[in-house]
């Protein structure tokens, strides 16, 4: 008697393997270089020797396919979302982690993002009485914030990277606008797995016009081993207070912008709204992942929306299809062979690259803005946060007065200043009469919004909530956001 395969379309049971591999490795695809960039960028800021770039690599994927376990299989329906996500390193964290890590060292981010998983914990319980404070005015003046922030990293990675000998010379801008070009190529004038894959291929035809140009050297890869376990504490873990109090906001914010990702996969893969326990769940699952993260080496993770609008286009909900996904996730994060292999991208590349993917992230955060509407309250909210948090980091000394600690707080992340800016003035001005505000909360949004979103962008690199929210207004023609790998 032929054995009968669960089908692709449901949650539970086990496809078969022709069916699952193909399936499983198109979410592989649209996550792999949007994971381990965050760990690229942060590698470069903190100067580490070339086997810890290896090793701070391969624990982005280690610890990124653990926490896409978590969600998928819950524990004791508390811990995990149950939903079908993948989970990866998270851009929205990479100023803060960039700020933490030239100024103290790996082990004071690690000390910090222990602490802050527990935060992320905390969140997932009580998230109900959070998002009435977090709502979307705030969310996309901090999104905001966050891709205008990351614009210096773009550009100083186009220009050759920080320290890089020939820094600002004409070949790493060639370089650079190549790989853009075919980014944009591939995303506009292609389809299906091709635009899908858009940051991907781009960074490969850049990185082939890298090679034959001799910028590229495999050192580091003839030296590393090909199976490898990643050691607990490798990197040490210190506990500074001004970095943990910066790390647990960053949590606080973007474990309420997990609740957009987690409805959009619900409502757009499943048909339905999600449960108070699946976004509980989801957001506890992280900060252990988290927490697990700290003492192996693996960044804050958060989920991919890329991988939300795979899900809701393709309607493949099987957990098991992305758990396999997960393994060839895992597979690749003990191999310092394959960590070695990115370690090689020249940061032109990378540049090349990002900077549409940072630029699309500070576009997101201004959709939510205009879709919470362009009242008095919002601009005064919105333009003032991004003001201050923008423009005290561009004025070198601006806040000699803070001590030390104060200072690790306030002068060092622009997304921190604009995000507790954001949330004072949001609770001390008055709303509107008119209402006109769309400030309830994320889970007000419906079913129909957020399938939409993942139709029209579903590979948005940052939170999915704001496209939730602003996609009913984009015409039905203009679908692809591009930044499709990376998240």
């Amino acid at each position: 008697m032929k054995k009968e395969h669960g089908k692709v379309t449901e949650l539970t049971g086990m496809p078969s393997l022709a069916q699952a591999i193909p399936l499983s490795l198109q979410h592989v695809v649209a996550m792999i270089v949007g994971c381990v960039t965050p760990a690229i960028i942060v590698s470069g800021v903190a100067g580490l020797a070339e086997a810890d770039r290896i090793i701070l690599i391969q624990s982005a994927l280690l610890i990124s396919a653990v926490a896409t376990f978590i969600q998928l299989f819950p524990v004791r329906k508390y811990i995990g979302s149950g939903l079908p996500v993948i989970m990866g390193a998270s851009f929205a964290y990479v100023p803060l982690l960039i700020s933490l890590g030239s100024r103290f060292d790996l082990a004071t981010v690690f000390g910090a993002q222990l602490v802050g998983g527990f935060v992320a914990i905390l969140v997932g319980v009580f998230y109900k009485k959070l998002t009435h404070i977090f709502t979307p005015i705030v969310t996309g003046t901090v999104v905001l914030t966050i891709g205008l922030s990351l614009y210096p990293t773009a550009v100083t990675y186009m220009a050759g990277g920080s320290g890089a000998v020939d820094f600002g010379g004409a070949q790493n801008w060639i370089i650079a606008m190549i790989t853009l070009g075919a980014v944009l190529y591939f995303n506009y004038f292609t389809k299906g797995t091709m635009q899908l894959a858009s940051i991907l291929l781009g960074m490969i035809a850049g990185y082939i016009v890298s090679l034959c140009m001799g910028m590229v050297s495999f050192d580091s890869v003839g030296t590393a081993s090909w199976m490898q376990f990643t050691m607990p504490m490798h990197f040490g873990m210190k506990f500074e207070l001004s970095a943990i109090l910066s790390m647990s906001i960053m949590y606080i914010v973007t474990s309420i912008e997990a609740i957009g990702d987690l409805t959009a996969t619900v409502t757009g893969g499943l048909d339905r709204e999600p449960e108070d326990a699946e976004i509980s769940g989801g957001i506890i699952g992280n900060g252990i992942a988290s927490i697990i993260g700290s003492f192996f080496g693996g960044l804050p993770t958060a989920t991919f929306s890329q991988n939300v609008g795979i899900v809701s286009m393709t309607k493949v909900v099987n957990r098991n299809v992305l758990g396999l996904a997960g393994v060839f996730i895992l597979i690749a994060g003990l191999s310092p062979k394959f960590s070695a292999i990115l370690t090689t991208i020249p940061g032109s590349v990378i540049g090349g690259a990002t900077v549409s993917v940072f630029a699309m992230i500070a576009m997101t955060g201004m959709r939510l803005i205009a879709k919470a509407g362009f009242s008095p309250r919002n601009l005064t909210i919105a333009g003032l946060s991004v003001a201050m948090g923008i423009g005290i980091l561009q004025v070198d000394g601006s806040l000699a007065f803070l001590p030390d600690w104060a200072m690790t707080i306030f002068g060092e992340s622009s997304v921190v200043i604009a995000s507790v800016f954001a949330i004072v003035l949001n609770l001390i001005i008055l709303k509107d009469d008119k209402g006109t505000e769309e400030e309830d909360g994320l889970e007000e949004i419906t079913a129909e919004e957020a399938v939409k979103s993942c139709g029209r962008a579903a590979y948005e690199p940052m939170t999915a909530e704001a496209e939730i929210i602003e996609v009913k207004e984009i015409p039905e023609n203009e679908i692809g956001s591009g930044t499709e790998v990376l998240a």
